[in-house]
């Protein structure tokens, strides 16, 4: 006999969905079969596998050693240890600040991404153990392309990866970005479109028009500076669909610098000698009204050397001071683990 007390990452999901996790091998007619027969109880007693489980219920699988280790297979969550670039945590969520170069979530060629790094960081910490990752995994709740840097967010328990998972479905998180764009912009906009992705090329088209397959997307921006050739752009992301910023400025005039794929070529050749090899796109604000919360990172620091040599360095501050809300009589640098409730 084997028995699992629920915790509280698993509790609140339905008796048949843990067990599913646990003896991820077997076919659910086997698990139905043994709890008609009780060979599987809730709390020492017959369930039918629709229950909601609670934290500290009881479950007991009276099966063999052979069967148990057969249908619950061994757990084979990918790993990986690098240091983190935290922005905040506590208990239930954790936000990272992603590098240029890594991946928000696993790629099919093993390649390991934000989610293997978190799941090393918990394990390492104490936070997370070899037994609950078979039944609870933490994980994501945006993703960013690879060359893009920025906030992304994860759940280390149930409850935040819901909570986590509802803000970001209902849109009541705000996120914004920082990018250089071709030309000068003088005026806030806020545009609209519809976005079409060949997933052959793994690249958008946006129109003005609606056409088949299309998704809308909303895009406002705001500049905070301009020195005739590029403007530093503060970009909120109301709708988020692949490449939604690349493509959609892009559309208008206004490529990002640095993007091979939706750039300009041309105006991306003559600031080669910065050695921009990918769009400078920066999640460097979340907004969480709900808890009155918000979360600011700098820049990387090859985005503030273009900044600073194209003498946007100044209007670049006085939006991170704004944004992490210091007053003139409280001037304090700017560090990206700031954070203001």
């Amino acid at each position: 006999m084997k028995e699992f007390i629920i915790e509280e990452n698993e509790a609140g999901q339905r008796f048949d969905k843990y067990l599913a996790k646990l003896l991820k091998e077997a076919p659910k007619s086997f698990f139905y079969k043994m709890l008609r027969k009780k060979n599987i109880t809730l709390n020492g007693k017959k369930a039918t596998g629709n229950e909601k489980l609670l934290k500290g219920d009881s479950i007991r699988l009276f099966l063999s050693d052979e069967t148990f280790d057969k249908f619950a297979g061994s757990v084979q969550v990918a790993r990986a240890y690098c240091d983190l670039d935290i922005v905040y945590e506590d208990a239930d969520i954790v936000i990272v600040n992603k590098p240029v170069g890594m991946l928000s979530q696993p790629a099919d060629d093993g390649t390991p991404s934000l989610v293997e790094y978190l799941i090393g960081y918990l394990l390492k910490k104490g936070e997370l153990t070899e037994k609950q990752l078979k039944t609870f995994k933490p994980s994501v709740c945006n993703r960013l392309d690879r060359n893009t840097s920025g906030m992304v967010c994860a759940g280390k328990s149930l409850a935040g990866l819901q909570f986590l998972s509802r803000i970001f479905h209902d849109r009541t998180l705000h996120k914004y970005y920082l990018c250089l764009v071709k030309g000068r912009i003088e005026k806030d906009n806020h545009i609209k479109g519809y976005l079409h992705k060949d997933k052959k090329t793994n690249k958008v088209t946006v129109s003005r028009e609606k056409s088949e397959d299309s998704m809308p997307i909303e895009t406002a921006y705001h500049p905070l500076g301009s020195n005739g050739k590029m403007t530093l752009l503060e970009v909120e992301l109301i709708t988020g669909r692949t490449h939604q910023i690349r493509a959609h400025l892009s559309s208008i005039g206004h490529p990002l610098l640095g993007d091979g794929k939706y750039g300009d070529a041309e105006f991306n050749r003559k600031y080669a000698g910065y050695g921009v090899k990918h769009q400078l796109l920066h999640a460097y604000k979340l907004v969480i009204p709900e808890t009155d919360q918000t979360f600011v990172a700098q820049v990387p620091d090859l985005f503030h050397k273009v900044i600073v040599e194209e003498h946007l360095e100044e209007c670049y501050h006085e939006n991170l001071e704004r944004s992490l809300g210091l007053c003139k009589d409280d001037r304090r640098s700017a560090d990206h683990r700031d954070v203001c409730k």
